[in-house]
């Protein structure tokens, strides 16, 4: 037995966009809020840790509205790239993580911009038909 929730693929969409853009918009602001302190604990410049909350906000809140959906999309994926890698390679995080959050929790977001990315994010954006 399956159900047709076909007329909600839309609205799933926006929810999806929606908490993806909140976590990246939260994180970004994390990083512009405190740099120095950020970029000590992530191990970055601090010029890098600006770009990269800049990238955030930019990234969540167009990601949110439907704007640029794909770019943006594309644009969290390469940070999430990097922070599976500093994870990965640079702290030895293991998946679950042993004292903080593991690299599944990155690997979650990386798959759901890609639903983002190859469904443009829904019908339900500033930008559609356009």
């Amino acid at each position: 037995m399956s159900f047709d929730l076909s007329p909600y693929v839309n609205w799933s969409l926006l929810l999806l966009r929606f908490m993806v853009g909140m976590v990246f918009l939260a994180s970004g602001f994390l990083h512009l809020k405190a740099p120095e302190e950020r970029a000590r604990s992530i191990g970055m410049s601090k010029g890098f840790t600006v770009f990269l909350g800049a990238a955030e906000l930019l990234g969540g809140a167009a990601v949110i509205a439907g704007v640029l959906t794909q770019w943006a999309a594309i644009g969290l994926n390469l940070v999430l790239l990097g922070a599976i890698y500093m994870k990965v390679v640079k702290w030895k995080t293991g998946f679950w993580g042993e004292k903080s959050s593991g690299w599944h929790y990155d690997l979650m977001f990386f798959v759901m911009n890609l639903v983002i990315l190859c469904t443009n994010g829904g019908t339900i954006s500033l930008m559609h038909g356009r």
